[in-house]
């Protein structure tokens, strides 16, 4: 007889958990930041707004996205150690470029204000 082992939904929810609670705090942050920078009269350098604060919760949106990753991988029965092995480079790659992203909309903010960013201009 073979075993099937439990799927990993609790390895699942927990991942959602962690990247959703620590997105909402970079979330908040990061307006707080902007609030303050704004406040200031744009005299900082927006790139540089990145402190320990922001590091540490985007690093927890990170740790959740690869738990909910490895997690989803177990769901089809993929060994945990092959799991782990192709979702934390998919995690580095992606929110890597997430993080390369959001210092470019904060260059773009900081050099034409707010309708740097108007989508709607371009139709």
């Amino acid at each position: 007889m073979y075993y099937y082992p439990q799927p990993p939904f609790l390895l699942c929810l927990l991942g959602l958990f962690v990247g959703v609670t620590c997105g909402l705090a970079f979330q908040t942050m990061l307006k707080q930041k902007l609030e303050q920078w704004s406040k200031d009269g744009g005299k900082k350098n927006l790139a540089q707004l990145e402190n320990k604060e922001l590091q540490i919760t985007y690093l927890g949106i990170c740790l959740g996205v690869w738990i909910f990753l490895t997690g989803g991988l177990g769901l089809f029965s993929i060994n945990w150690i092959i799991a782990v092995g192709l979702s934390l480079p998919l995690t580095i790659f992606t929110t890597s470029l997430m993080w390369t992203q959001l210092i470019q909309v904060l260059i773009q903010i900081q050099e034409g204000g707010s309708k740097a960013l108007d989508l709607d201009s371009w139709i």
